[in-house]
C-alpha cells in the first residue's frame, strides 16, 4: 500500500520596495492568525535585524520569538542554498511544524529567484508558493519615485542586453510587480481619489497578468484576500518575467550600501525628527529605520523613514542594554561621515 500524498505547506513572498509596509503588513496578518501555526523569514539587509526585532514579542499570540527567523547573511536570492533552503527544511523538521510560512524579502529583492527555490529538489515535495504579494508604497508610486519610462528601459535592454542598468530601483519595482499575484496599494488613505486612480492606470498596464490592486491602509487586509491564494508560483515562472531573466536570476547590489549609527540617550526626539528628513534629503539615502532611547522612558522609539516622510511610535519596552541605533540605507558612495555627523548634530 502505498504511503499517502501530503499536502504542501504553503508558503507566501510578501515582497515591495523599502519602507513599503511589509512589516505592518505581516503583523496585522499575524493578529488575525486565529491560532493558525504560521512562521515568518525576515531577510534583512543591513547588519542589524530592525524589522526582525519589530515583528519579535511584538504581543500577538503566535508572533513570538521562536516563531521569527532572520536571515542577514544577504539578499535571499543570492543565498540560496546556503540560508534560504536549510531555513525551510528546520521548519519543516520541527515537531509542529507551520501551517503557513511567510516569508517578507529585503526592499532590494528580486522575488524570482526566490521562487525558482522552491523547485529545488530538497524541499519541492513539501512546500509551495501560495502566493506572491507586492507591497506598495502608493504616495511614493504616485510621484513617480521608482518609475521611469518601463518600456522606454525594455526597448534598450532589447536592442542592447549588455546595457547597463541605469535605474536599478526602477528595475527592482518593476521585477517586484511582474511577480506578483496580488499589489497592494499600501498607505492608499495618503492619496485622494484622483490620485489613486492615476496610480491604478499607471500600474496596471505594467503588470504582466491580470493582478488585482487592493488598496490598504497601514497594511490592515483580511488574510483570507492574501493567504490561500494556491497560486503554486513556482510552476508559473514563464508569466513571471524580469528584467535579469537572461541572468538565470544573478544580480548585484553594488548599487546600495547601509551602515548602522549610534545614538546617544535623548531627552527628547523632536530634534532628531526634525533633522532626519532634512539629512535624507541632502543625501542618496533610501531609508532609515531603527531605535532610539529617551532618558526615563521604559519603552523604545522605533523610527521609520523613506524620503522625506517619517514616522515613530513607542513599540515596546527595552529589553537588554543595547544603544540606540539607527539603520542607514542608500546608494553606494553615499558620504557616511557627513551622513553621521549631520544626524548626530
Amino acid at each position: 500500500m502505498s504511503a499517502p500524498v501530503l499536502d504542501k505547506v504553503p508558503a507566501t513572498i510578501v515582497t515591495g520596495f523599502l519602507g513599503a509596509g511589509k512589516t505592518t503588513l505581516l503583523r496585522h496578518l499575524m493578529s488575525r492568525a486565529e491560532g493558525r501555526r504560521i512562521a515568518i523569514i525576515v531577510n534583512e539587509f543591513g547588519s542589524l535585524g530592525v524589522d526582525g526585532e519589530t515583528l519579535k514579542d511584538c504581543g500577538i499570540p503566535g508572533c513570538e520569538a521562536e516563531n521569527i527567523v532572520e536571515l542577514a547573511n544577504g539578499c535571499l536570492c543570492c543565498t540560496v542554498a546556503d540560508d534560504f533552503i536549510p531555513t525551510i527544511e528546520a521548519l519543516l523538521g520541527r515537531p509542529n511544524p507551520p501551517e503557513h510560512i511567510l516569508i517578507e524579502t529585503s526592499g532590494l529583492a528580486l522575488p524570482k529567484p526566490l521562487i525558482k527555490a522552491f523547485n529545488w529538489p530538497a524541499i519541492r515535495s513539501r512546500v509551495t508558493v501560495d502566493g506572491v504579494v507586492t507591497v506598495v508604497d502608493s504616495p511614493a508610486a504616485a510621484e513617480g519615485r521608482f518609475a521611469d519610462d518601463p518600456e522606454a528601459v525594455a526597448a534598450q535592454r532589447a536592442a542592447d542586453p549588455s546595457l547597463d542598468h541605469d535605474n536599478p530601483l526602477a528595475e527592482v519595482f518593476e521585477d517586484q510587480l511582474n511577480a506578483a499575484d496580488i499589489v497592494v496599494l499600501n498607505k492608499a488613505d495618503l492619496l485622494d481619489e484622483a490620485a489613486l486612480a492615476a496610480l491604478r492606470a499607471d500600474l496596471a498596464p505594467r503588470l504582466p497578468r491580470a493582478v488585482k490592486l487592493v488598496p490598504a491602509k497601514e497594511g490592515a487586509l483580511d488574510p483570507a484576500i492574501l493567504l490561500g491564494l494556491n497560486a503554486a508560483a513556482e510552476d508559473d515562472l514563464a508569466a513571471r518575467p524580469s528584467h535579469h531573466d537572461a541572468e538565470d536570476g544573478a544580480h548585484e547590489h553594488d548599487d546600495f550600501e547601509s551602515f548602522v549609527l549610534v545614538l546617544p540617550e535623548y531627552d527628547s526626539a523632536d530634534e532628531l525628527m526634525r533633522r532626519l528628513p532634512e539629512v535624507a534629503a541632502r543625501h542618496d539615502i533610501l531609508r532609515i529605520k531603527g531605535f532610539v532611547r529617551l532618558k526615563g522612558k521604559p519603552m523604545r522609539l522605533a523610527v521609520q523613514g523613506v524620503g522625506r516622510r517619517f514616522r515613530q511610535h513607542f513599540d515596546r519596552a527595552w529589553t537588554d542594554d543595547r544603544d540606540g541605533h539607527l539603520v542607514v540605507i542608500g546608494q553606494t558612495g553615499m558620504d557616511v561621515e557627513a551622513i553621521a555627523k549631520e544626524i548626530l548634530g
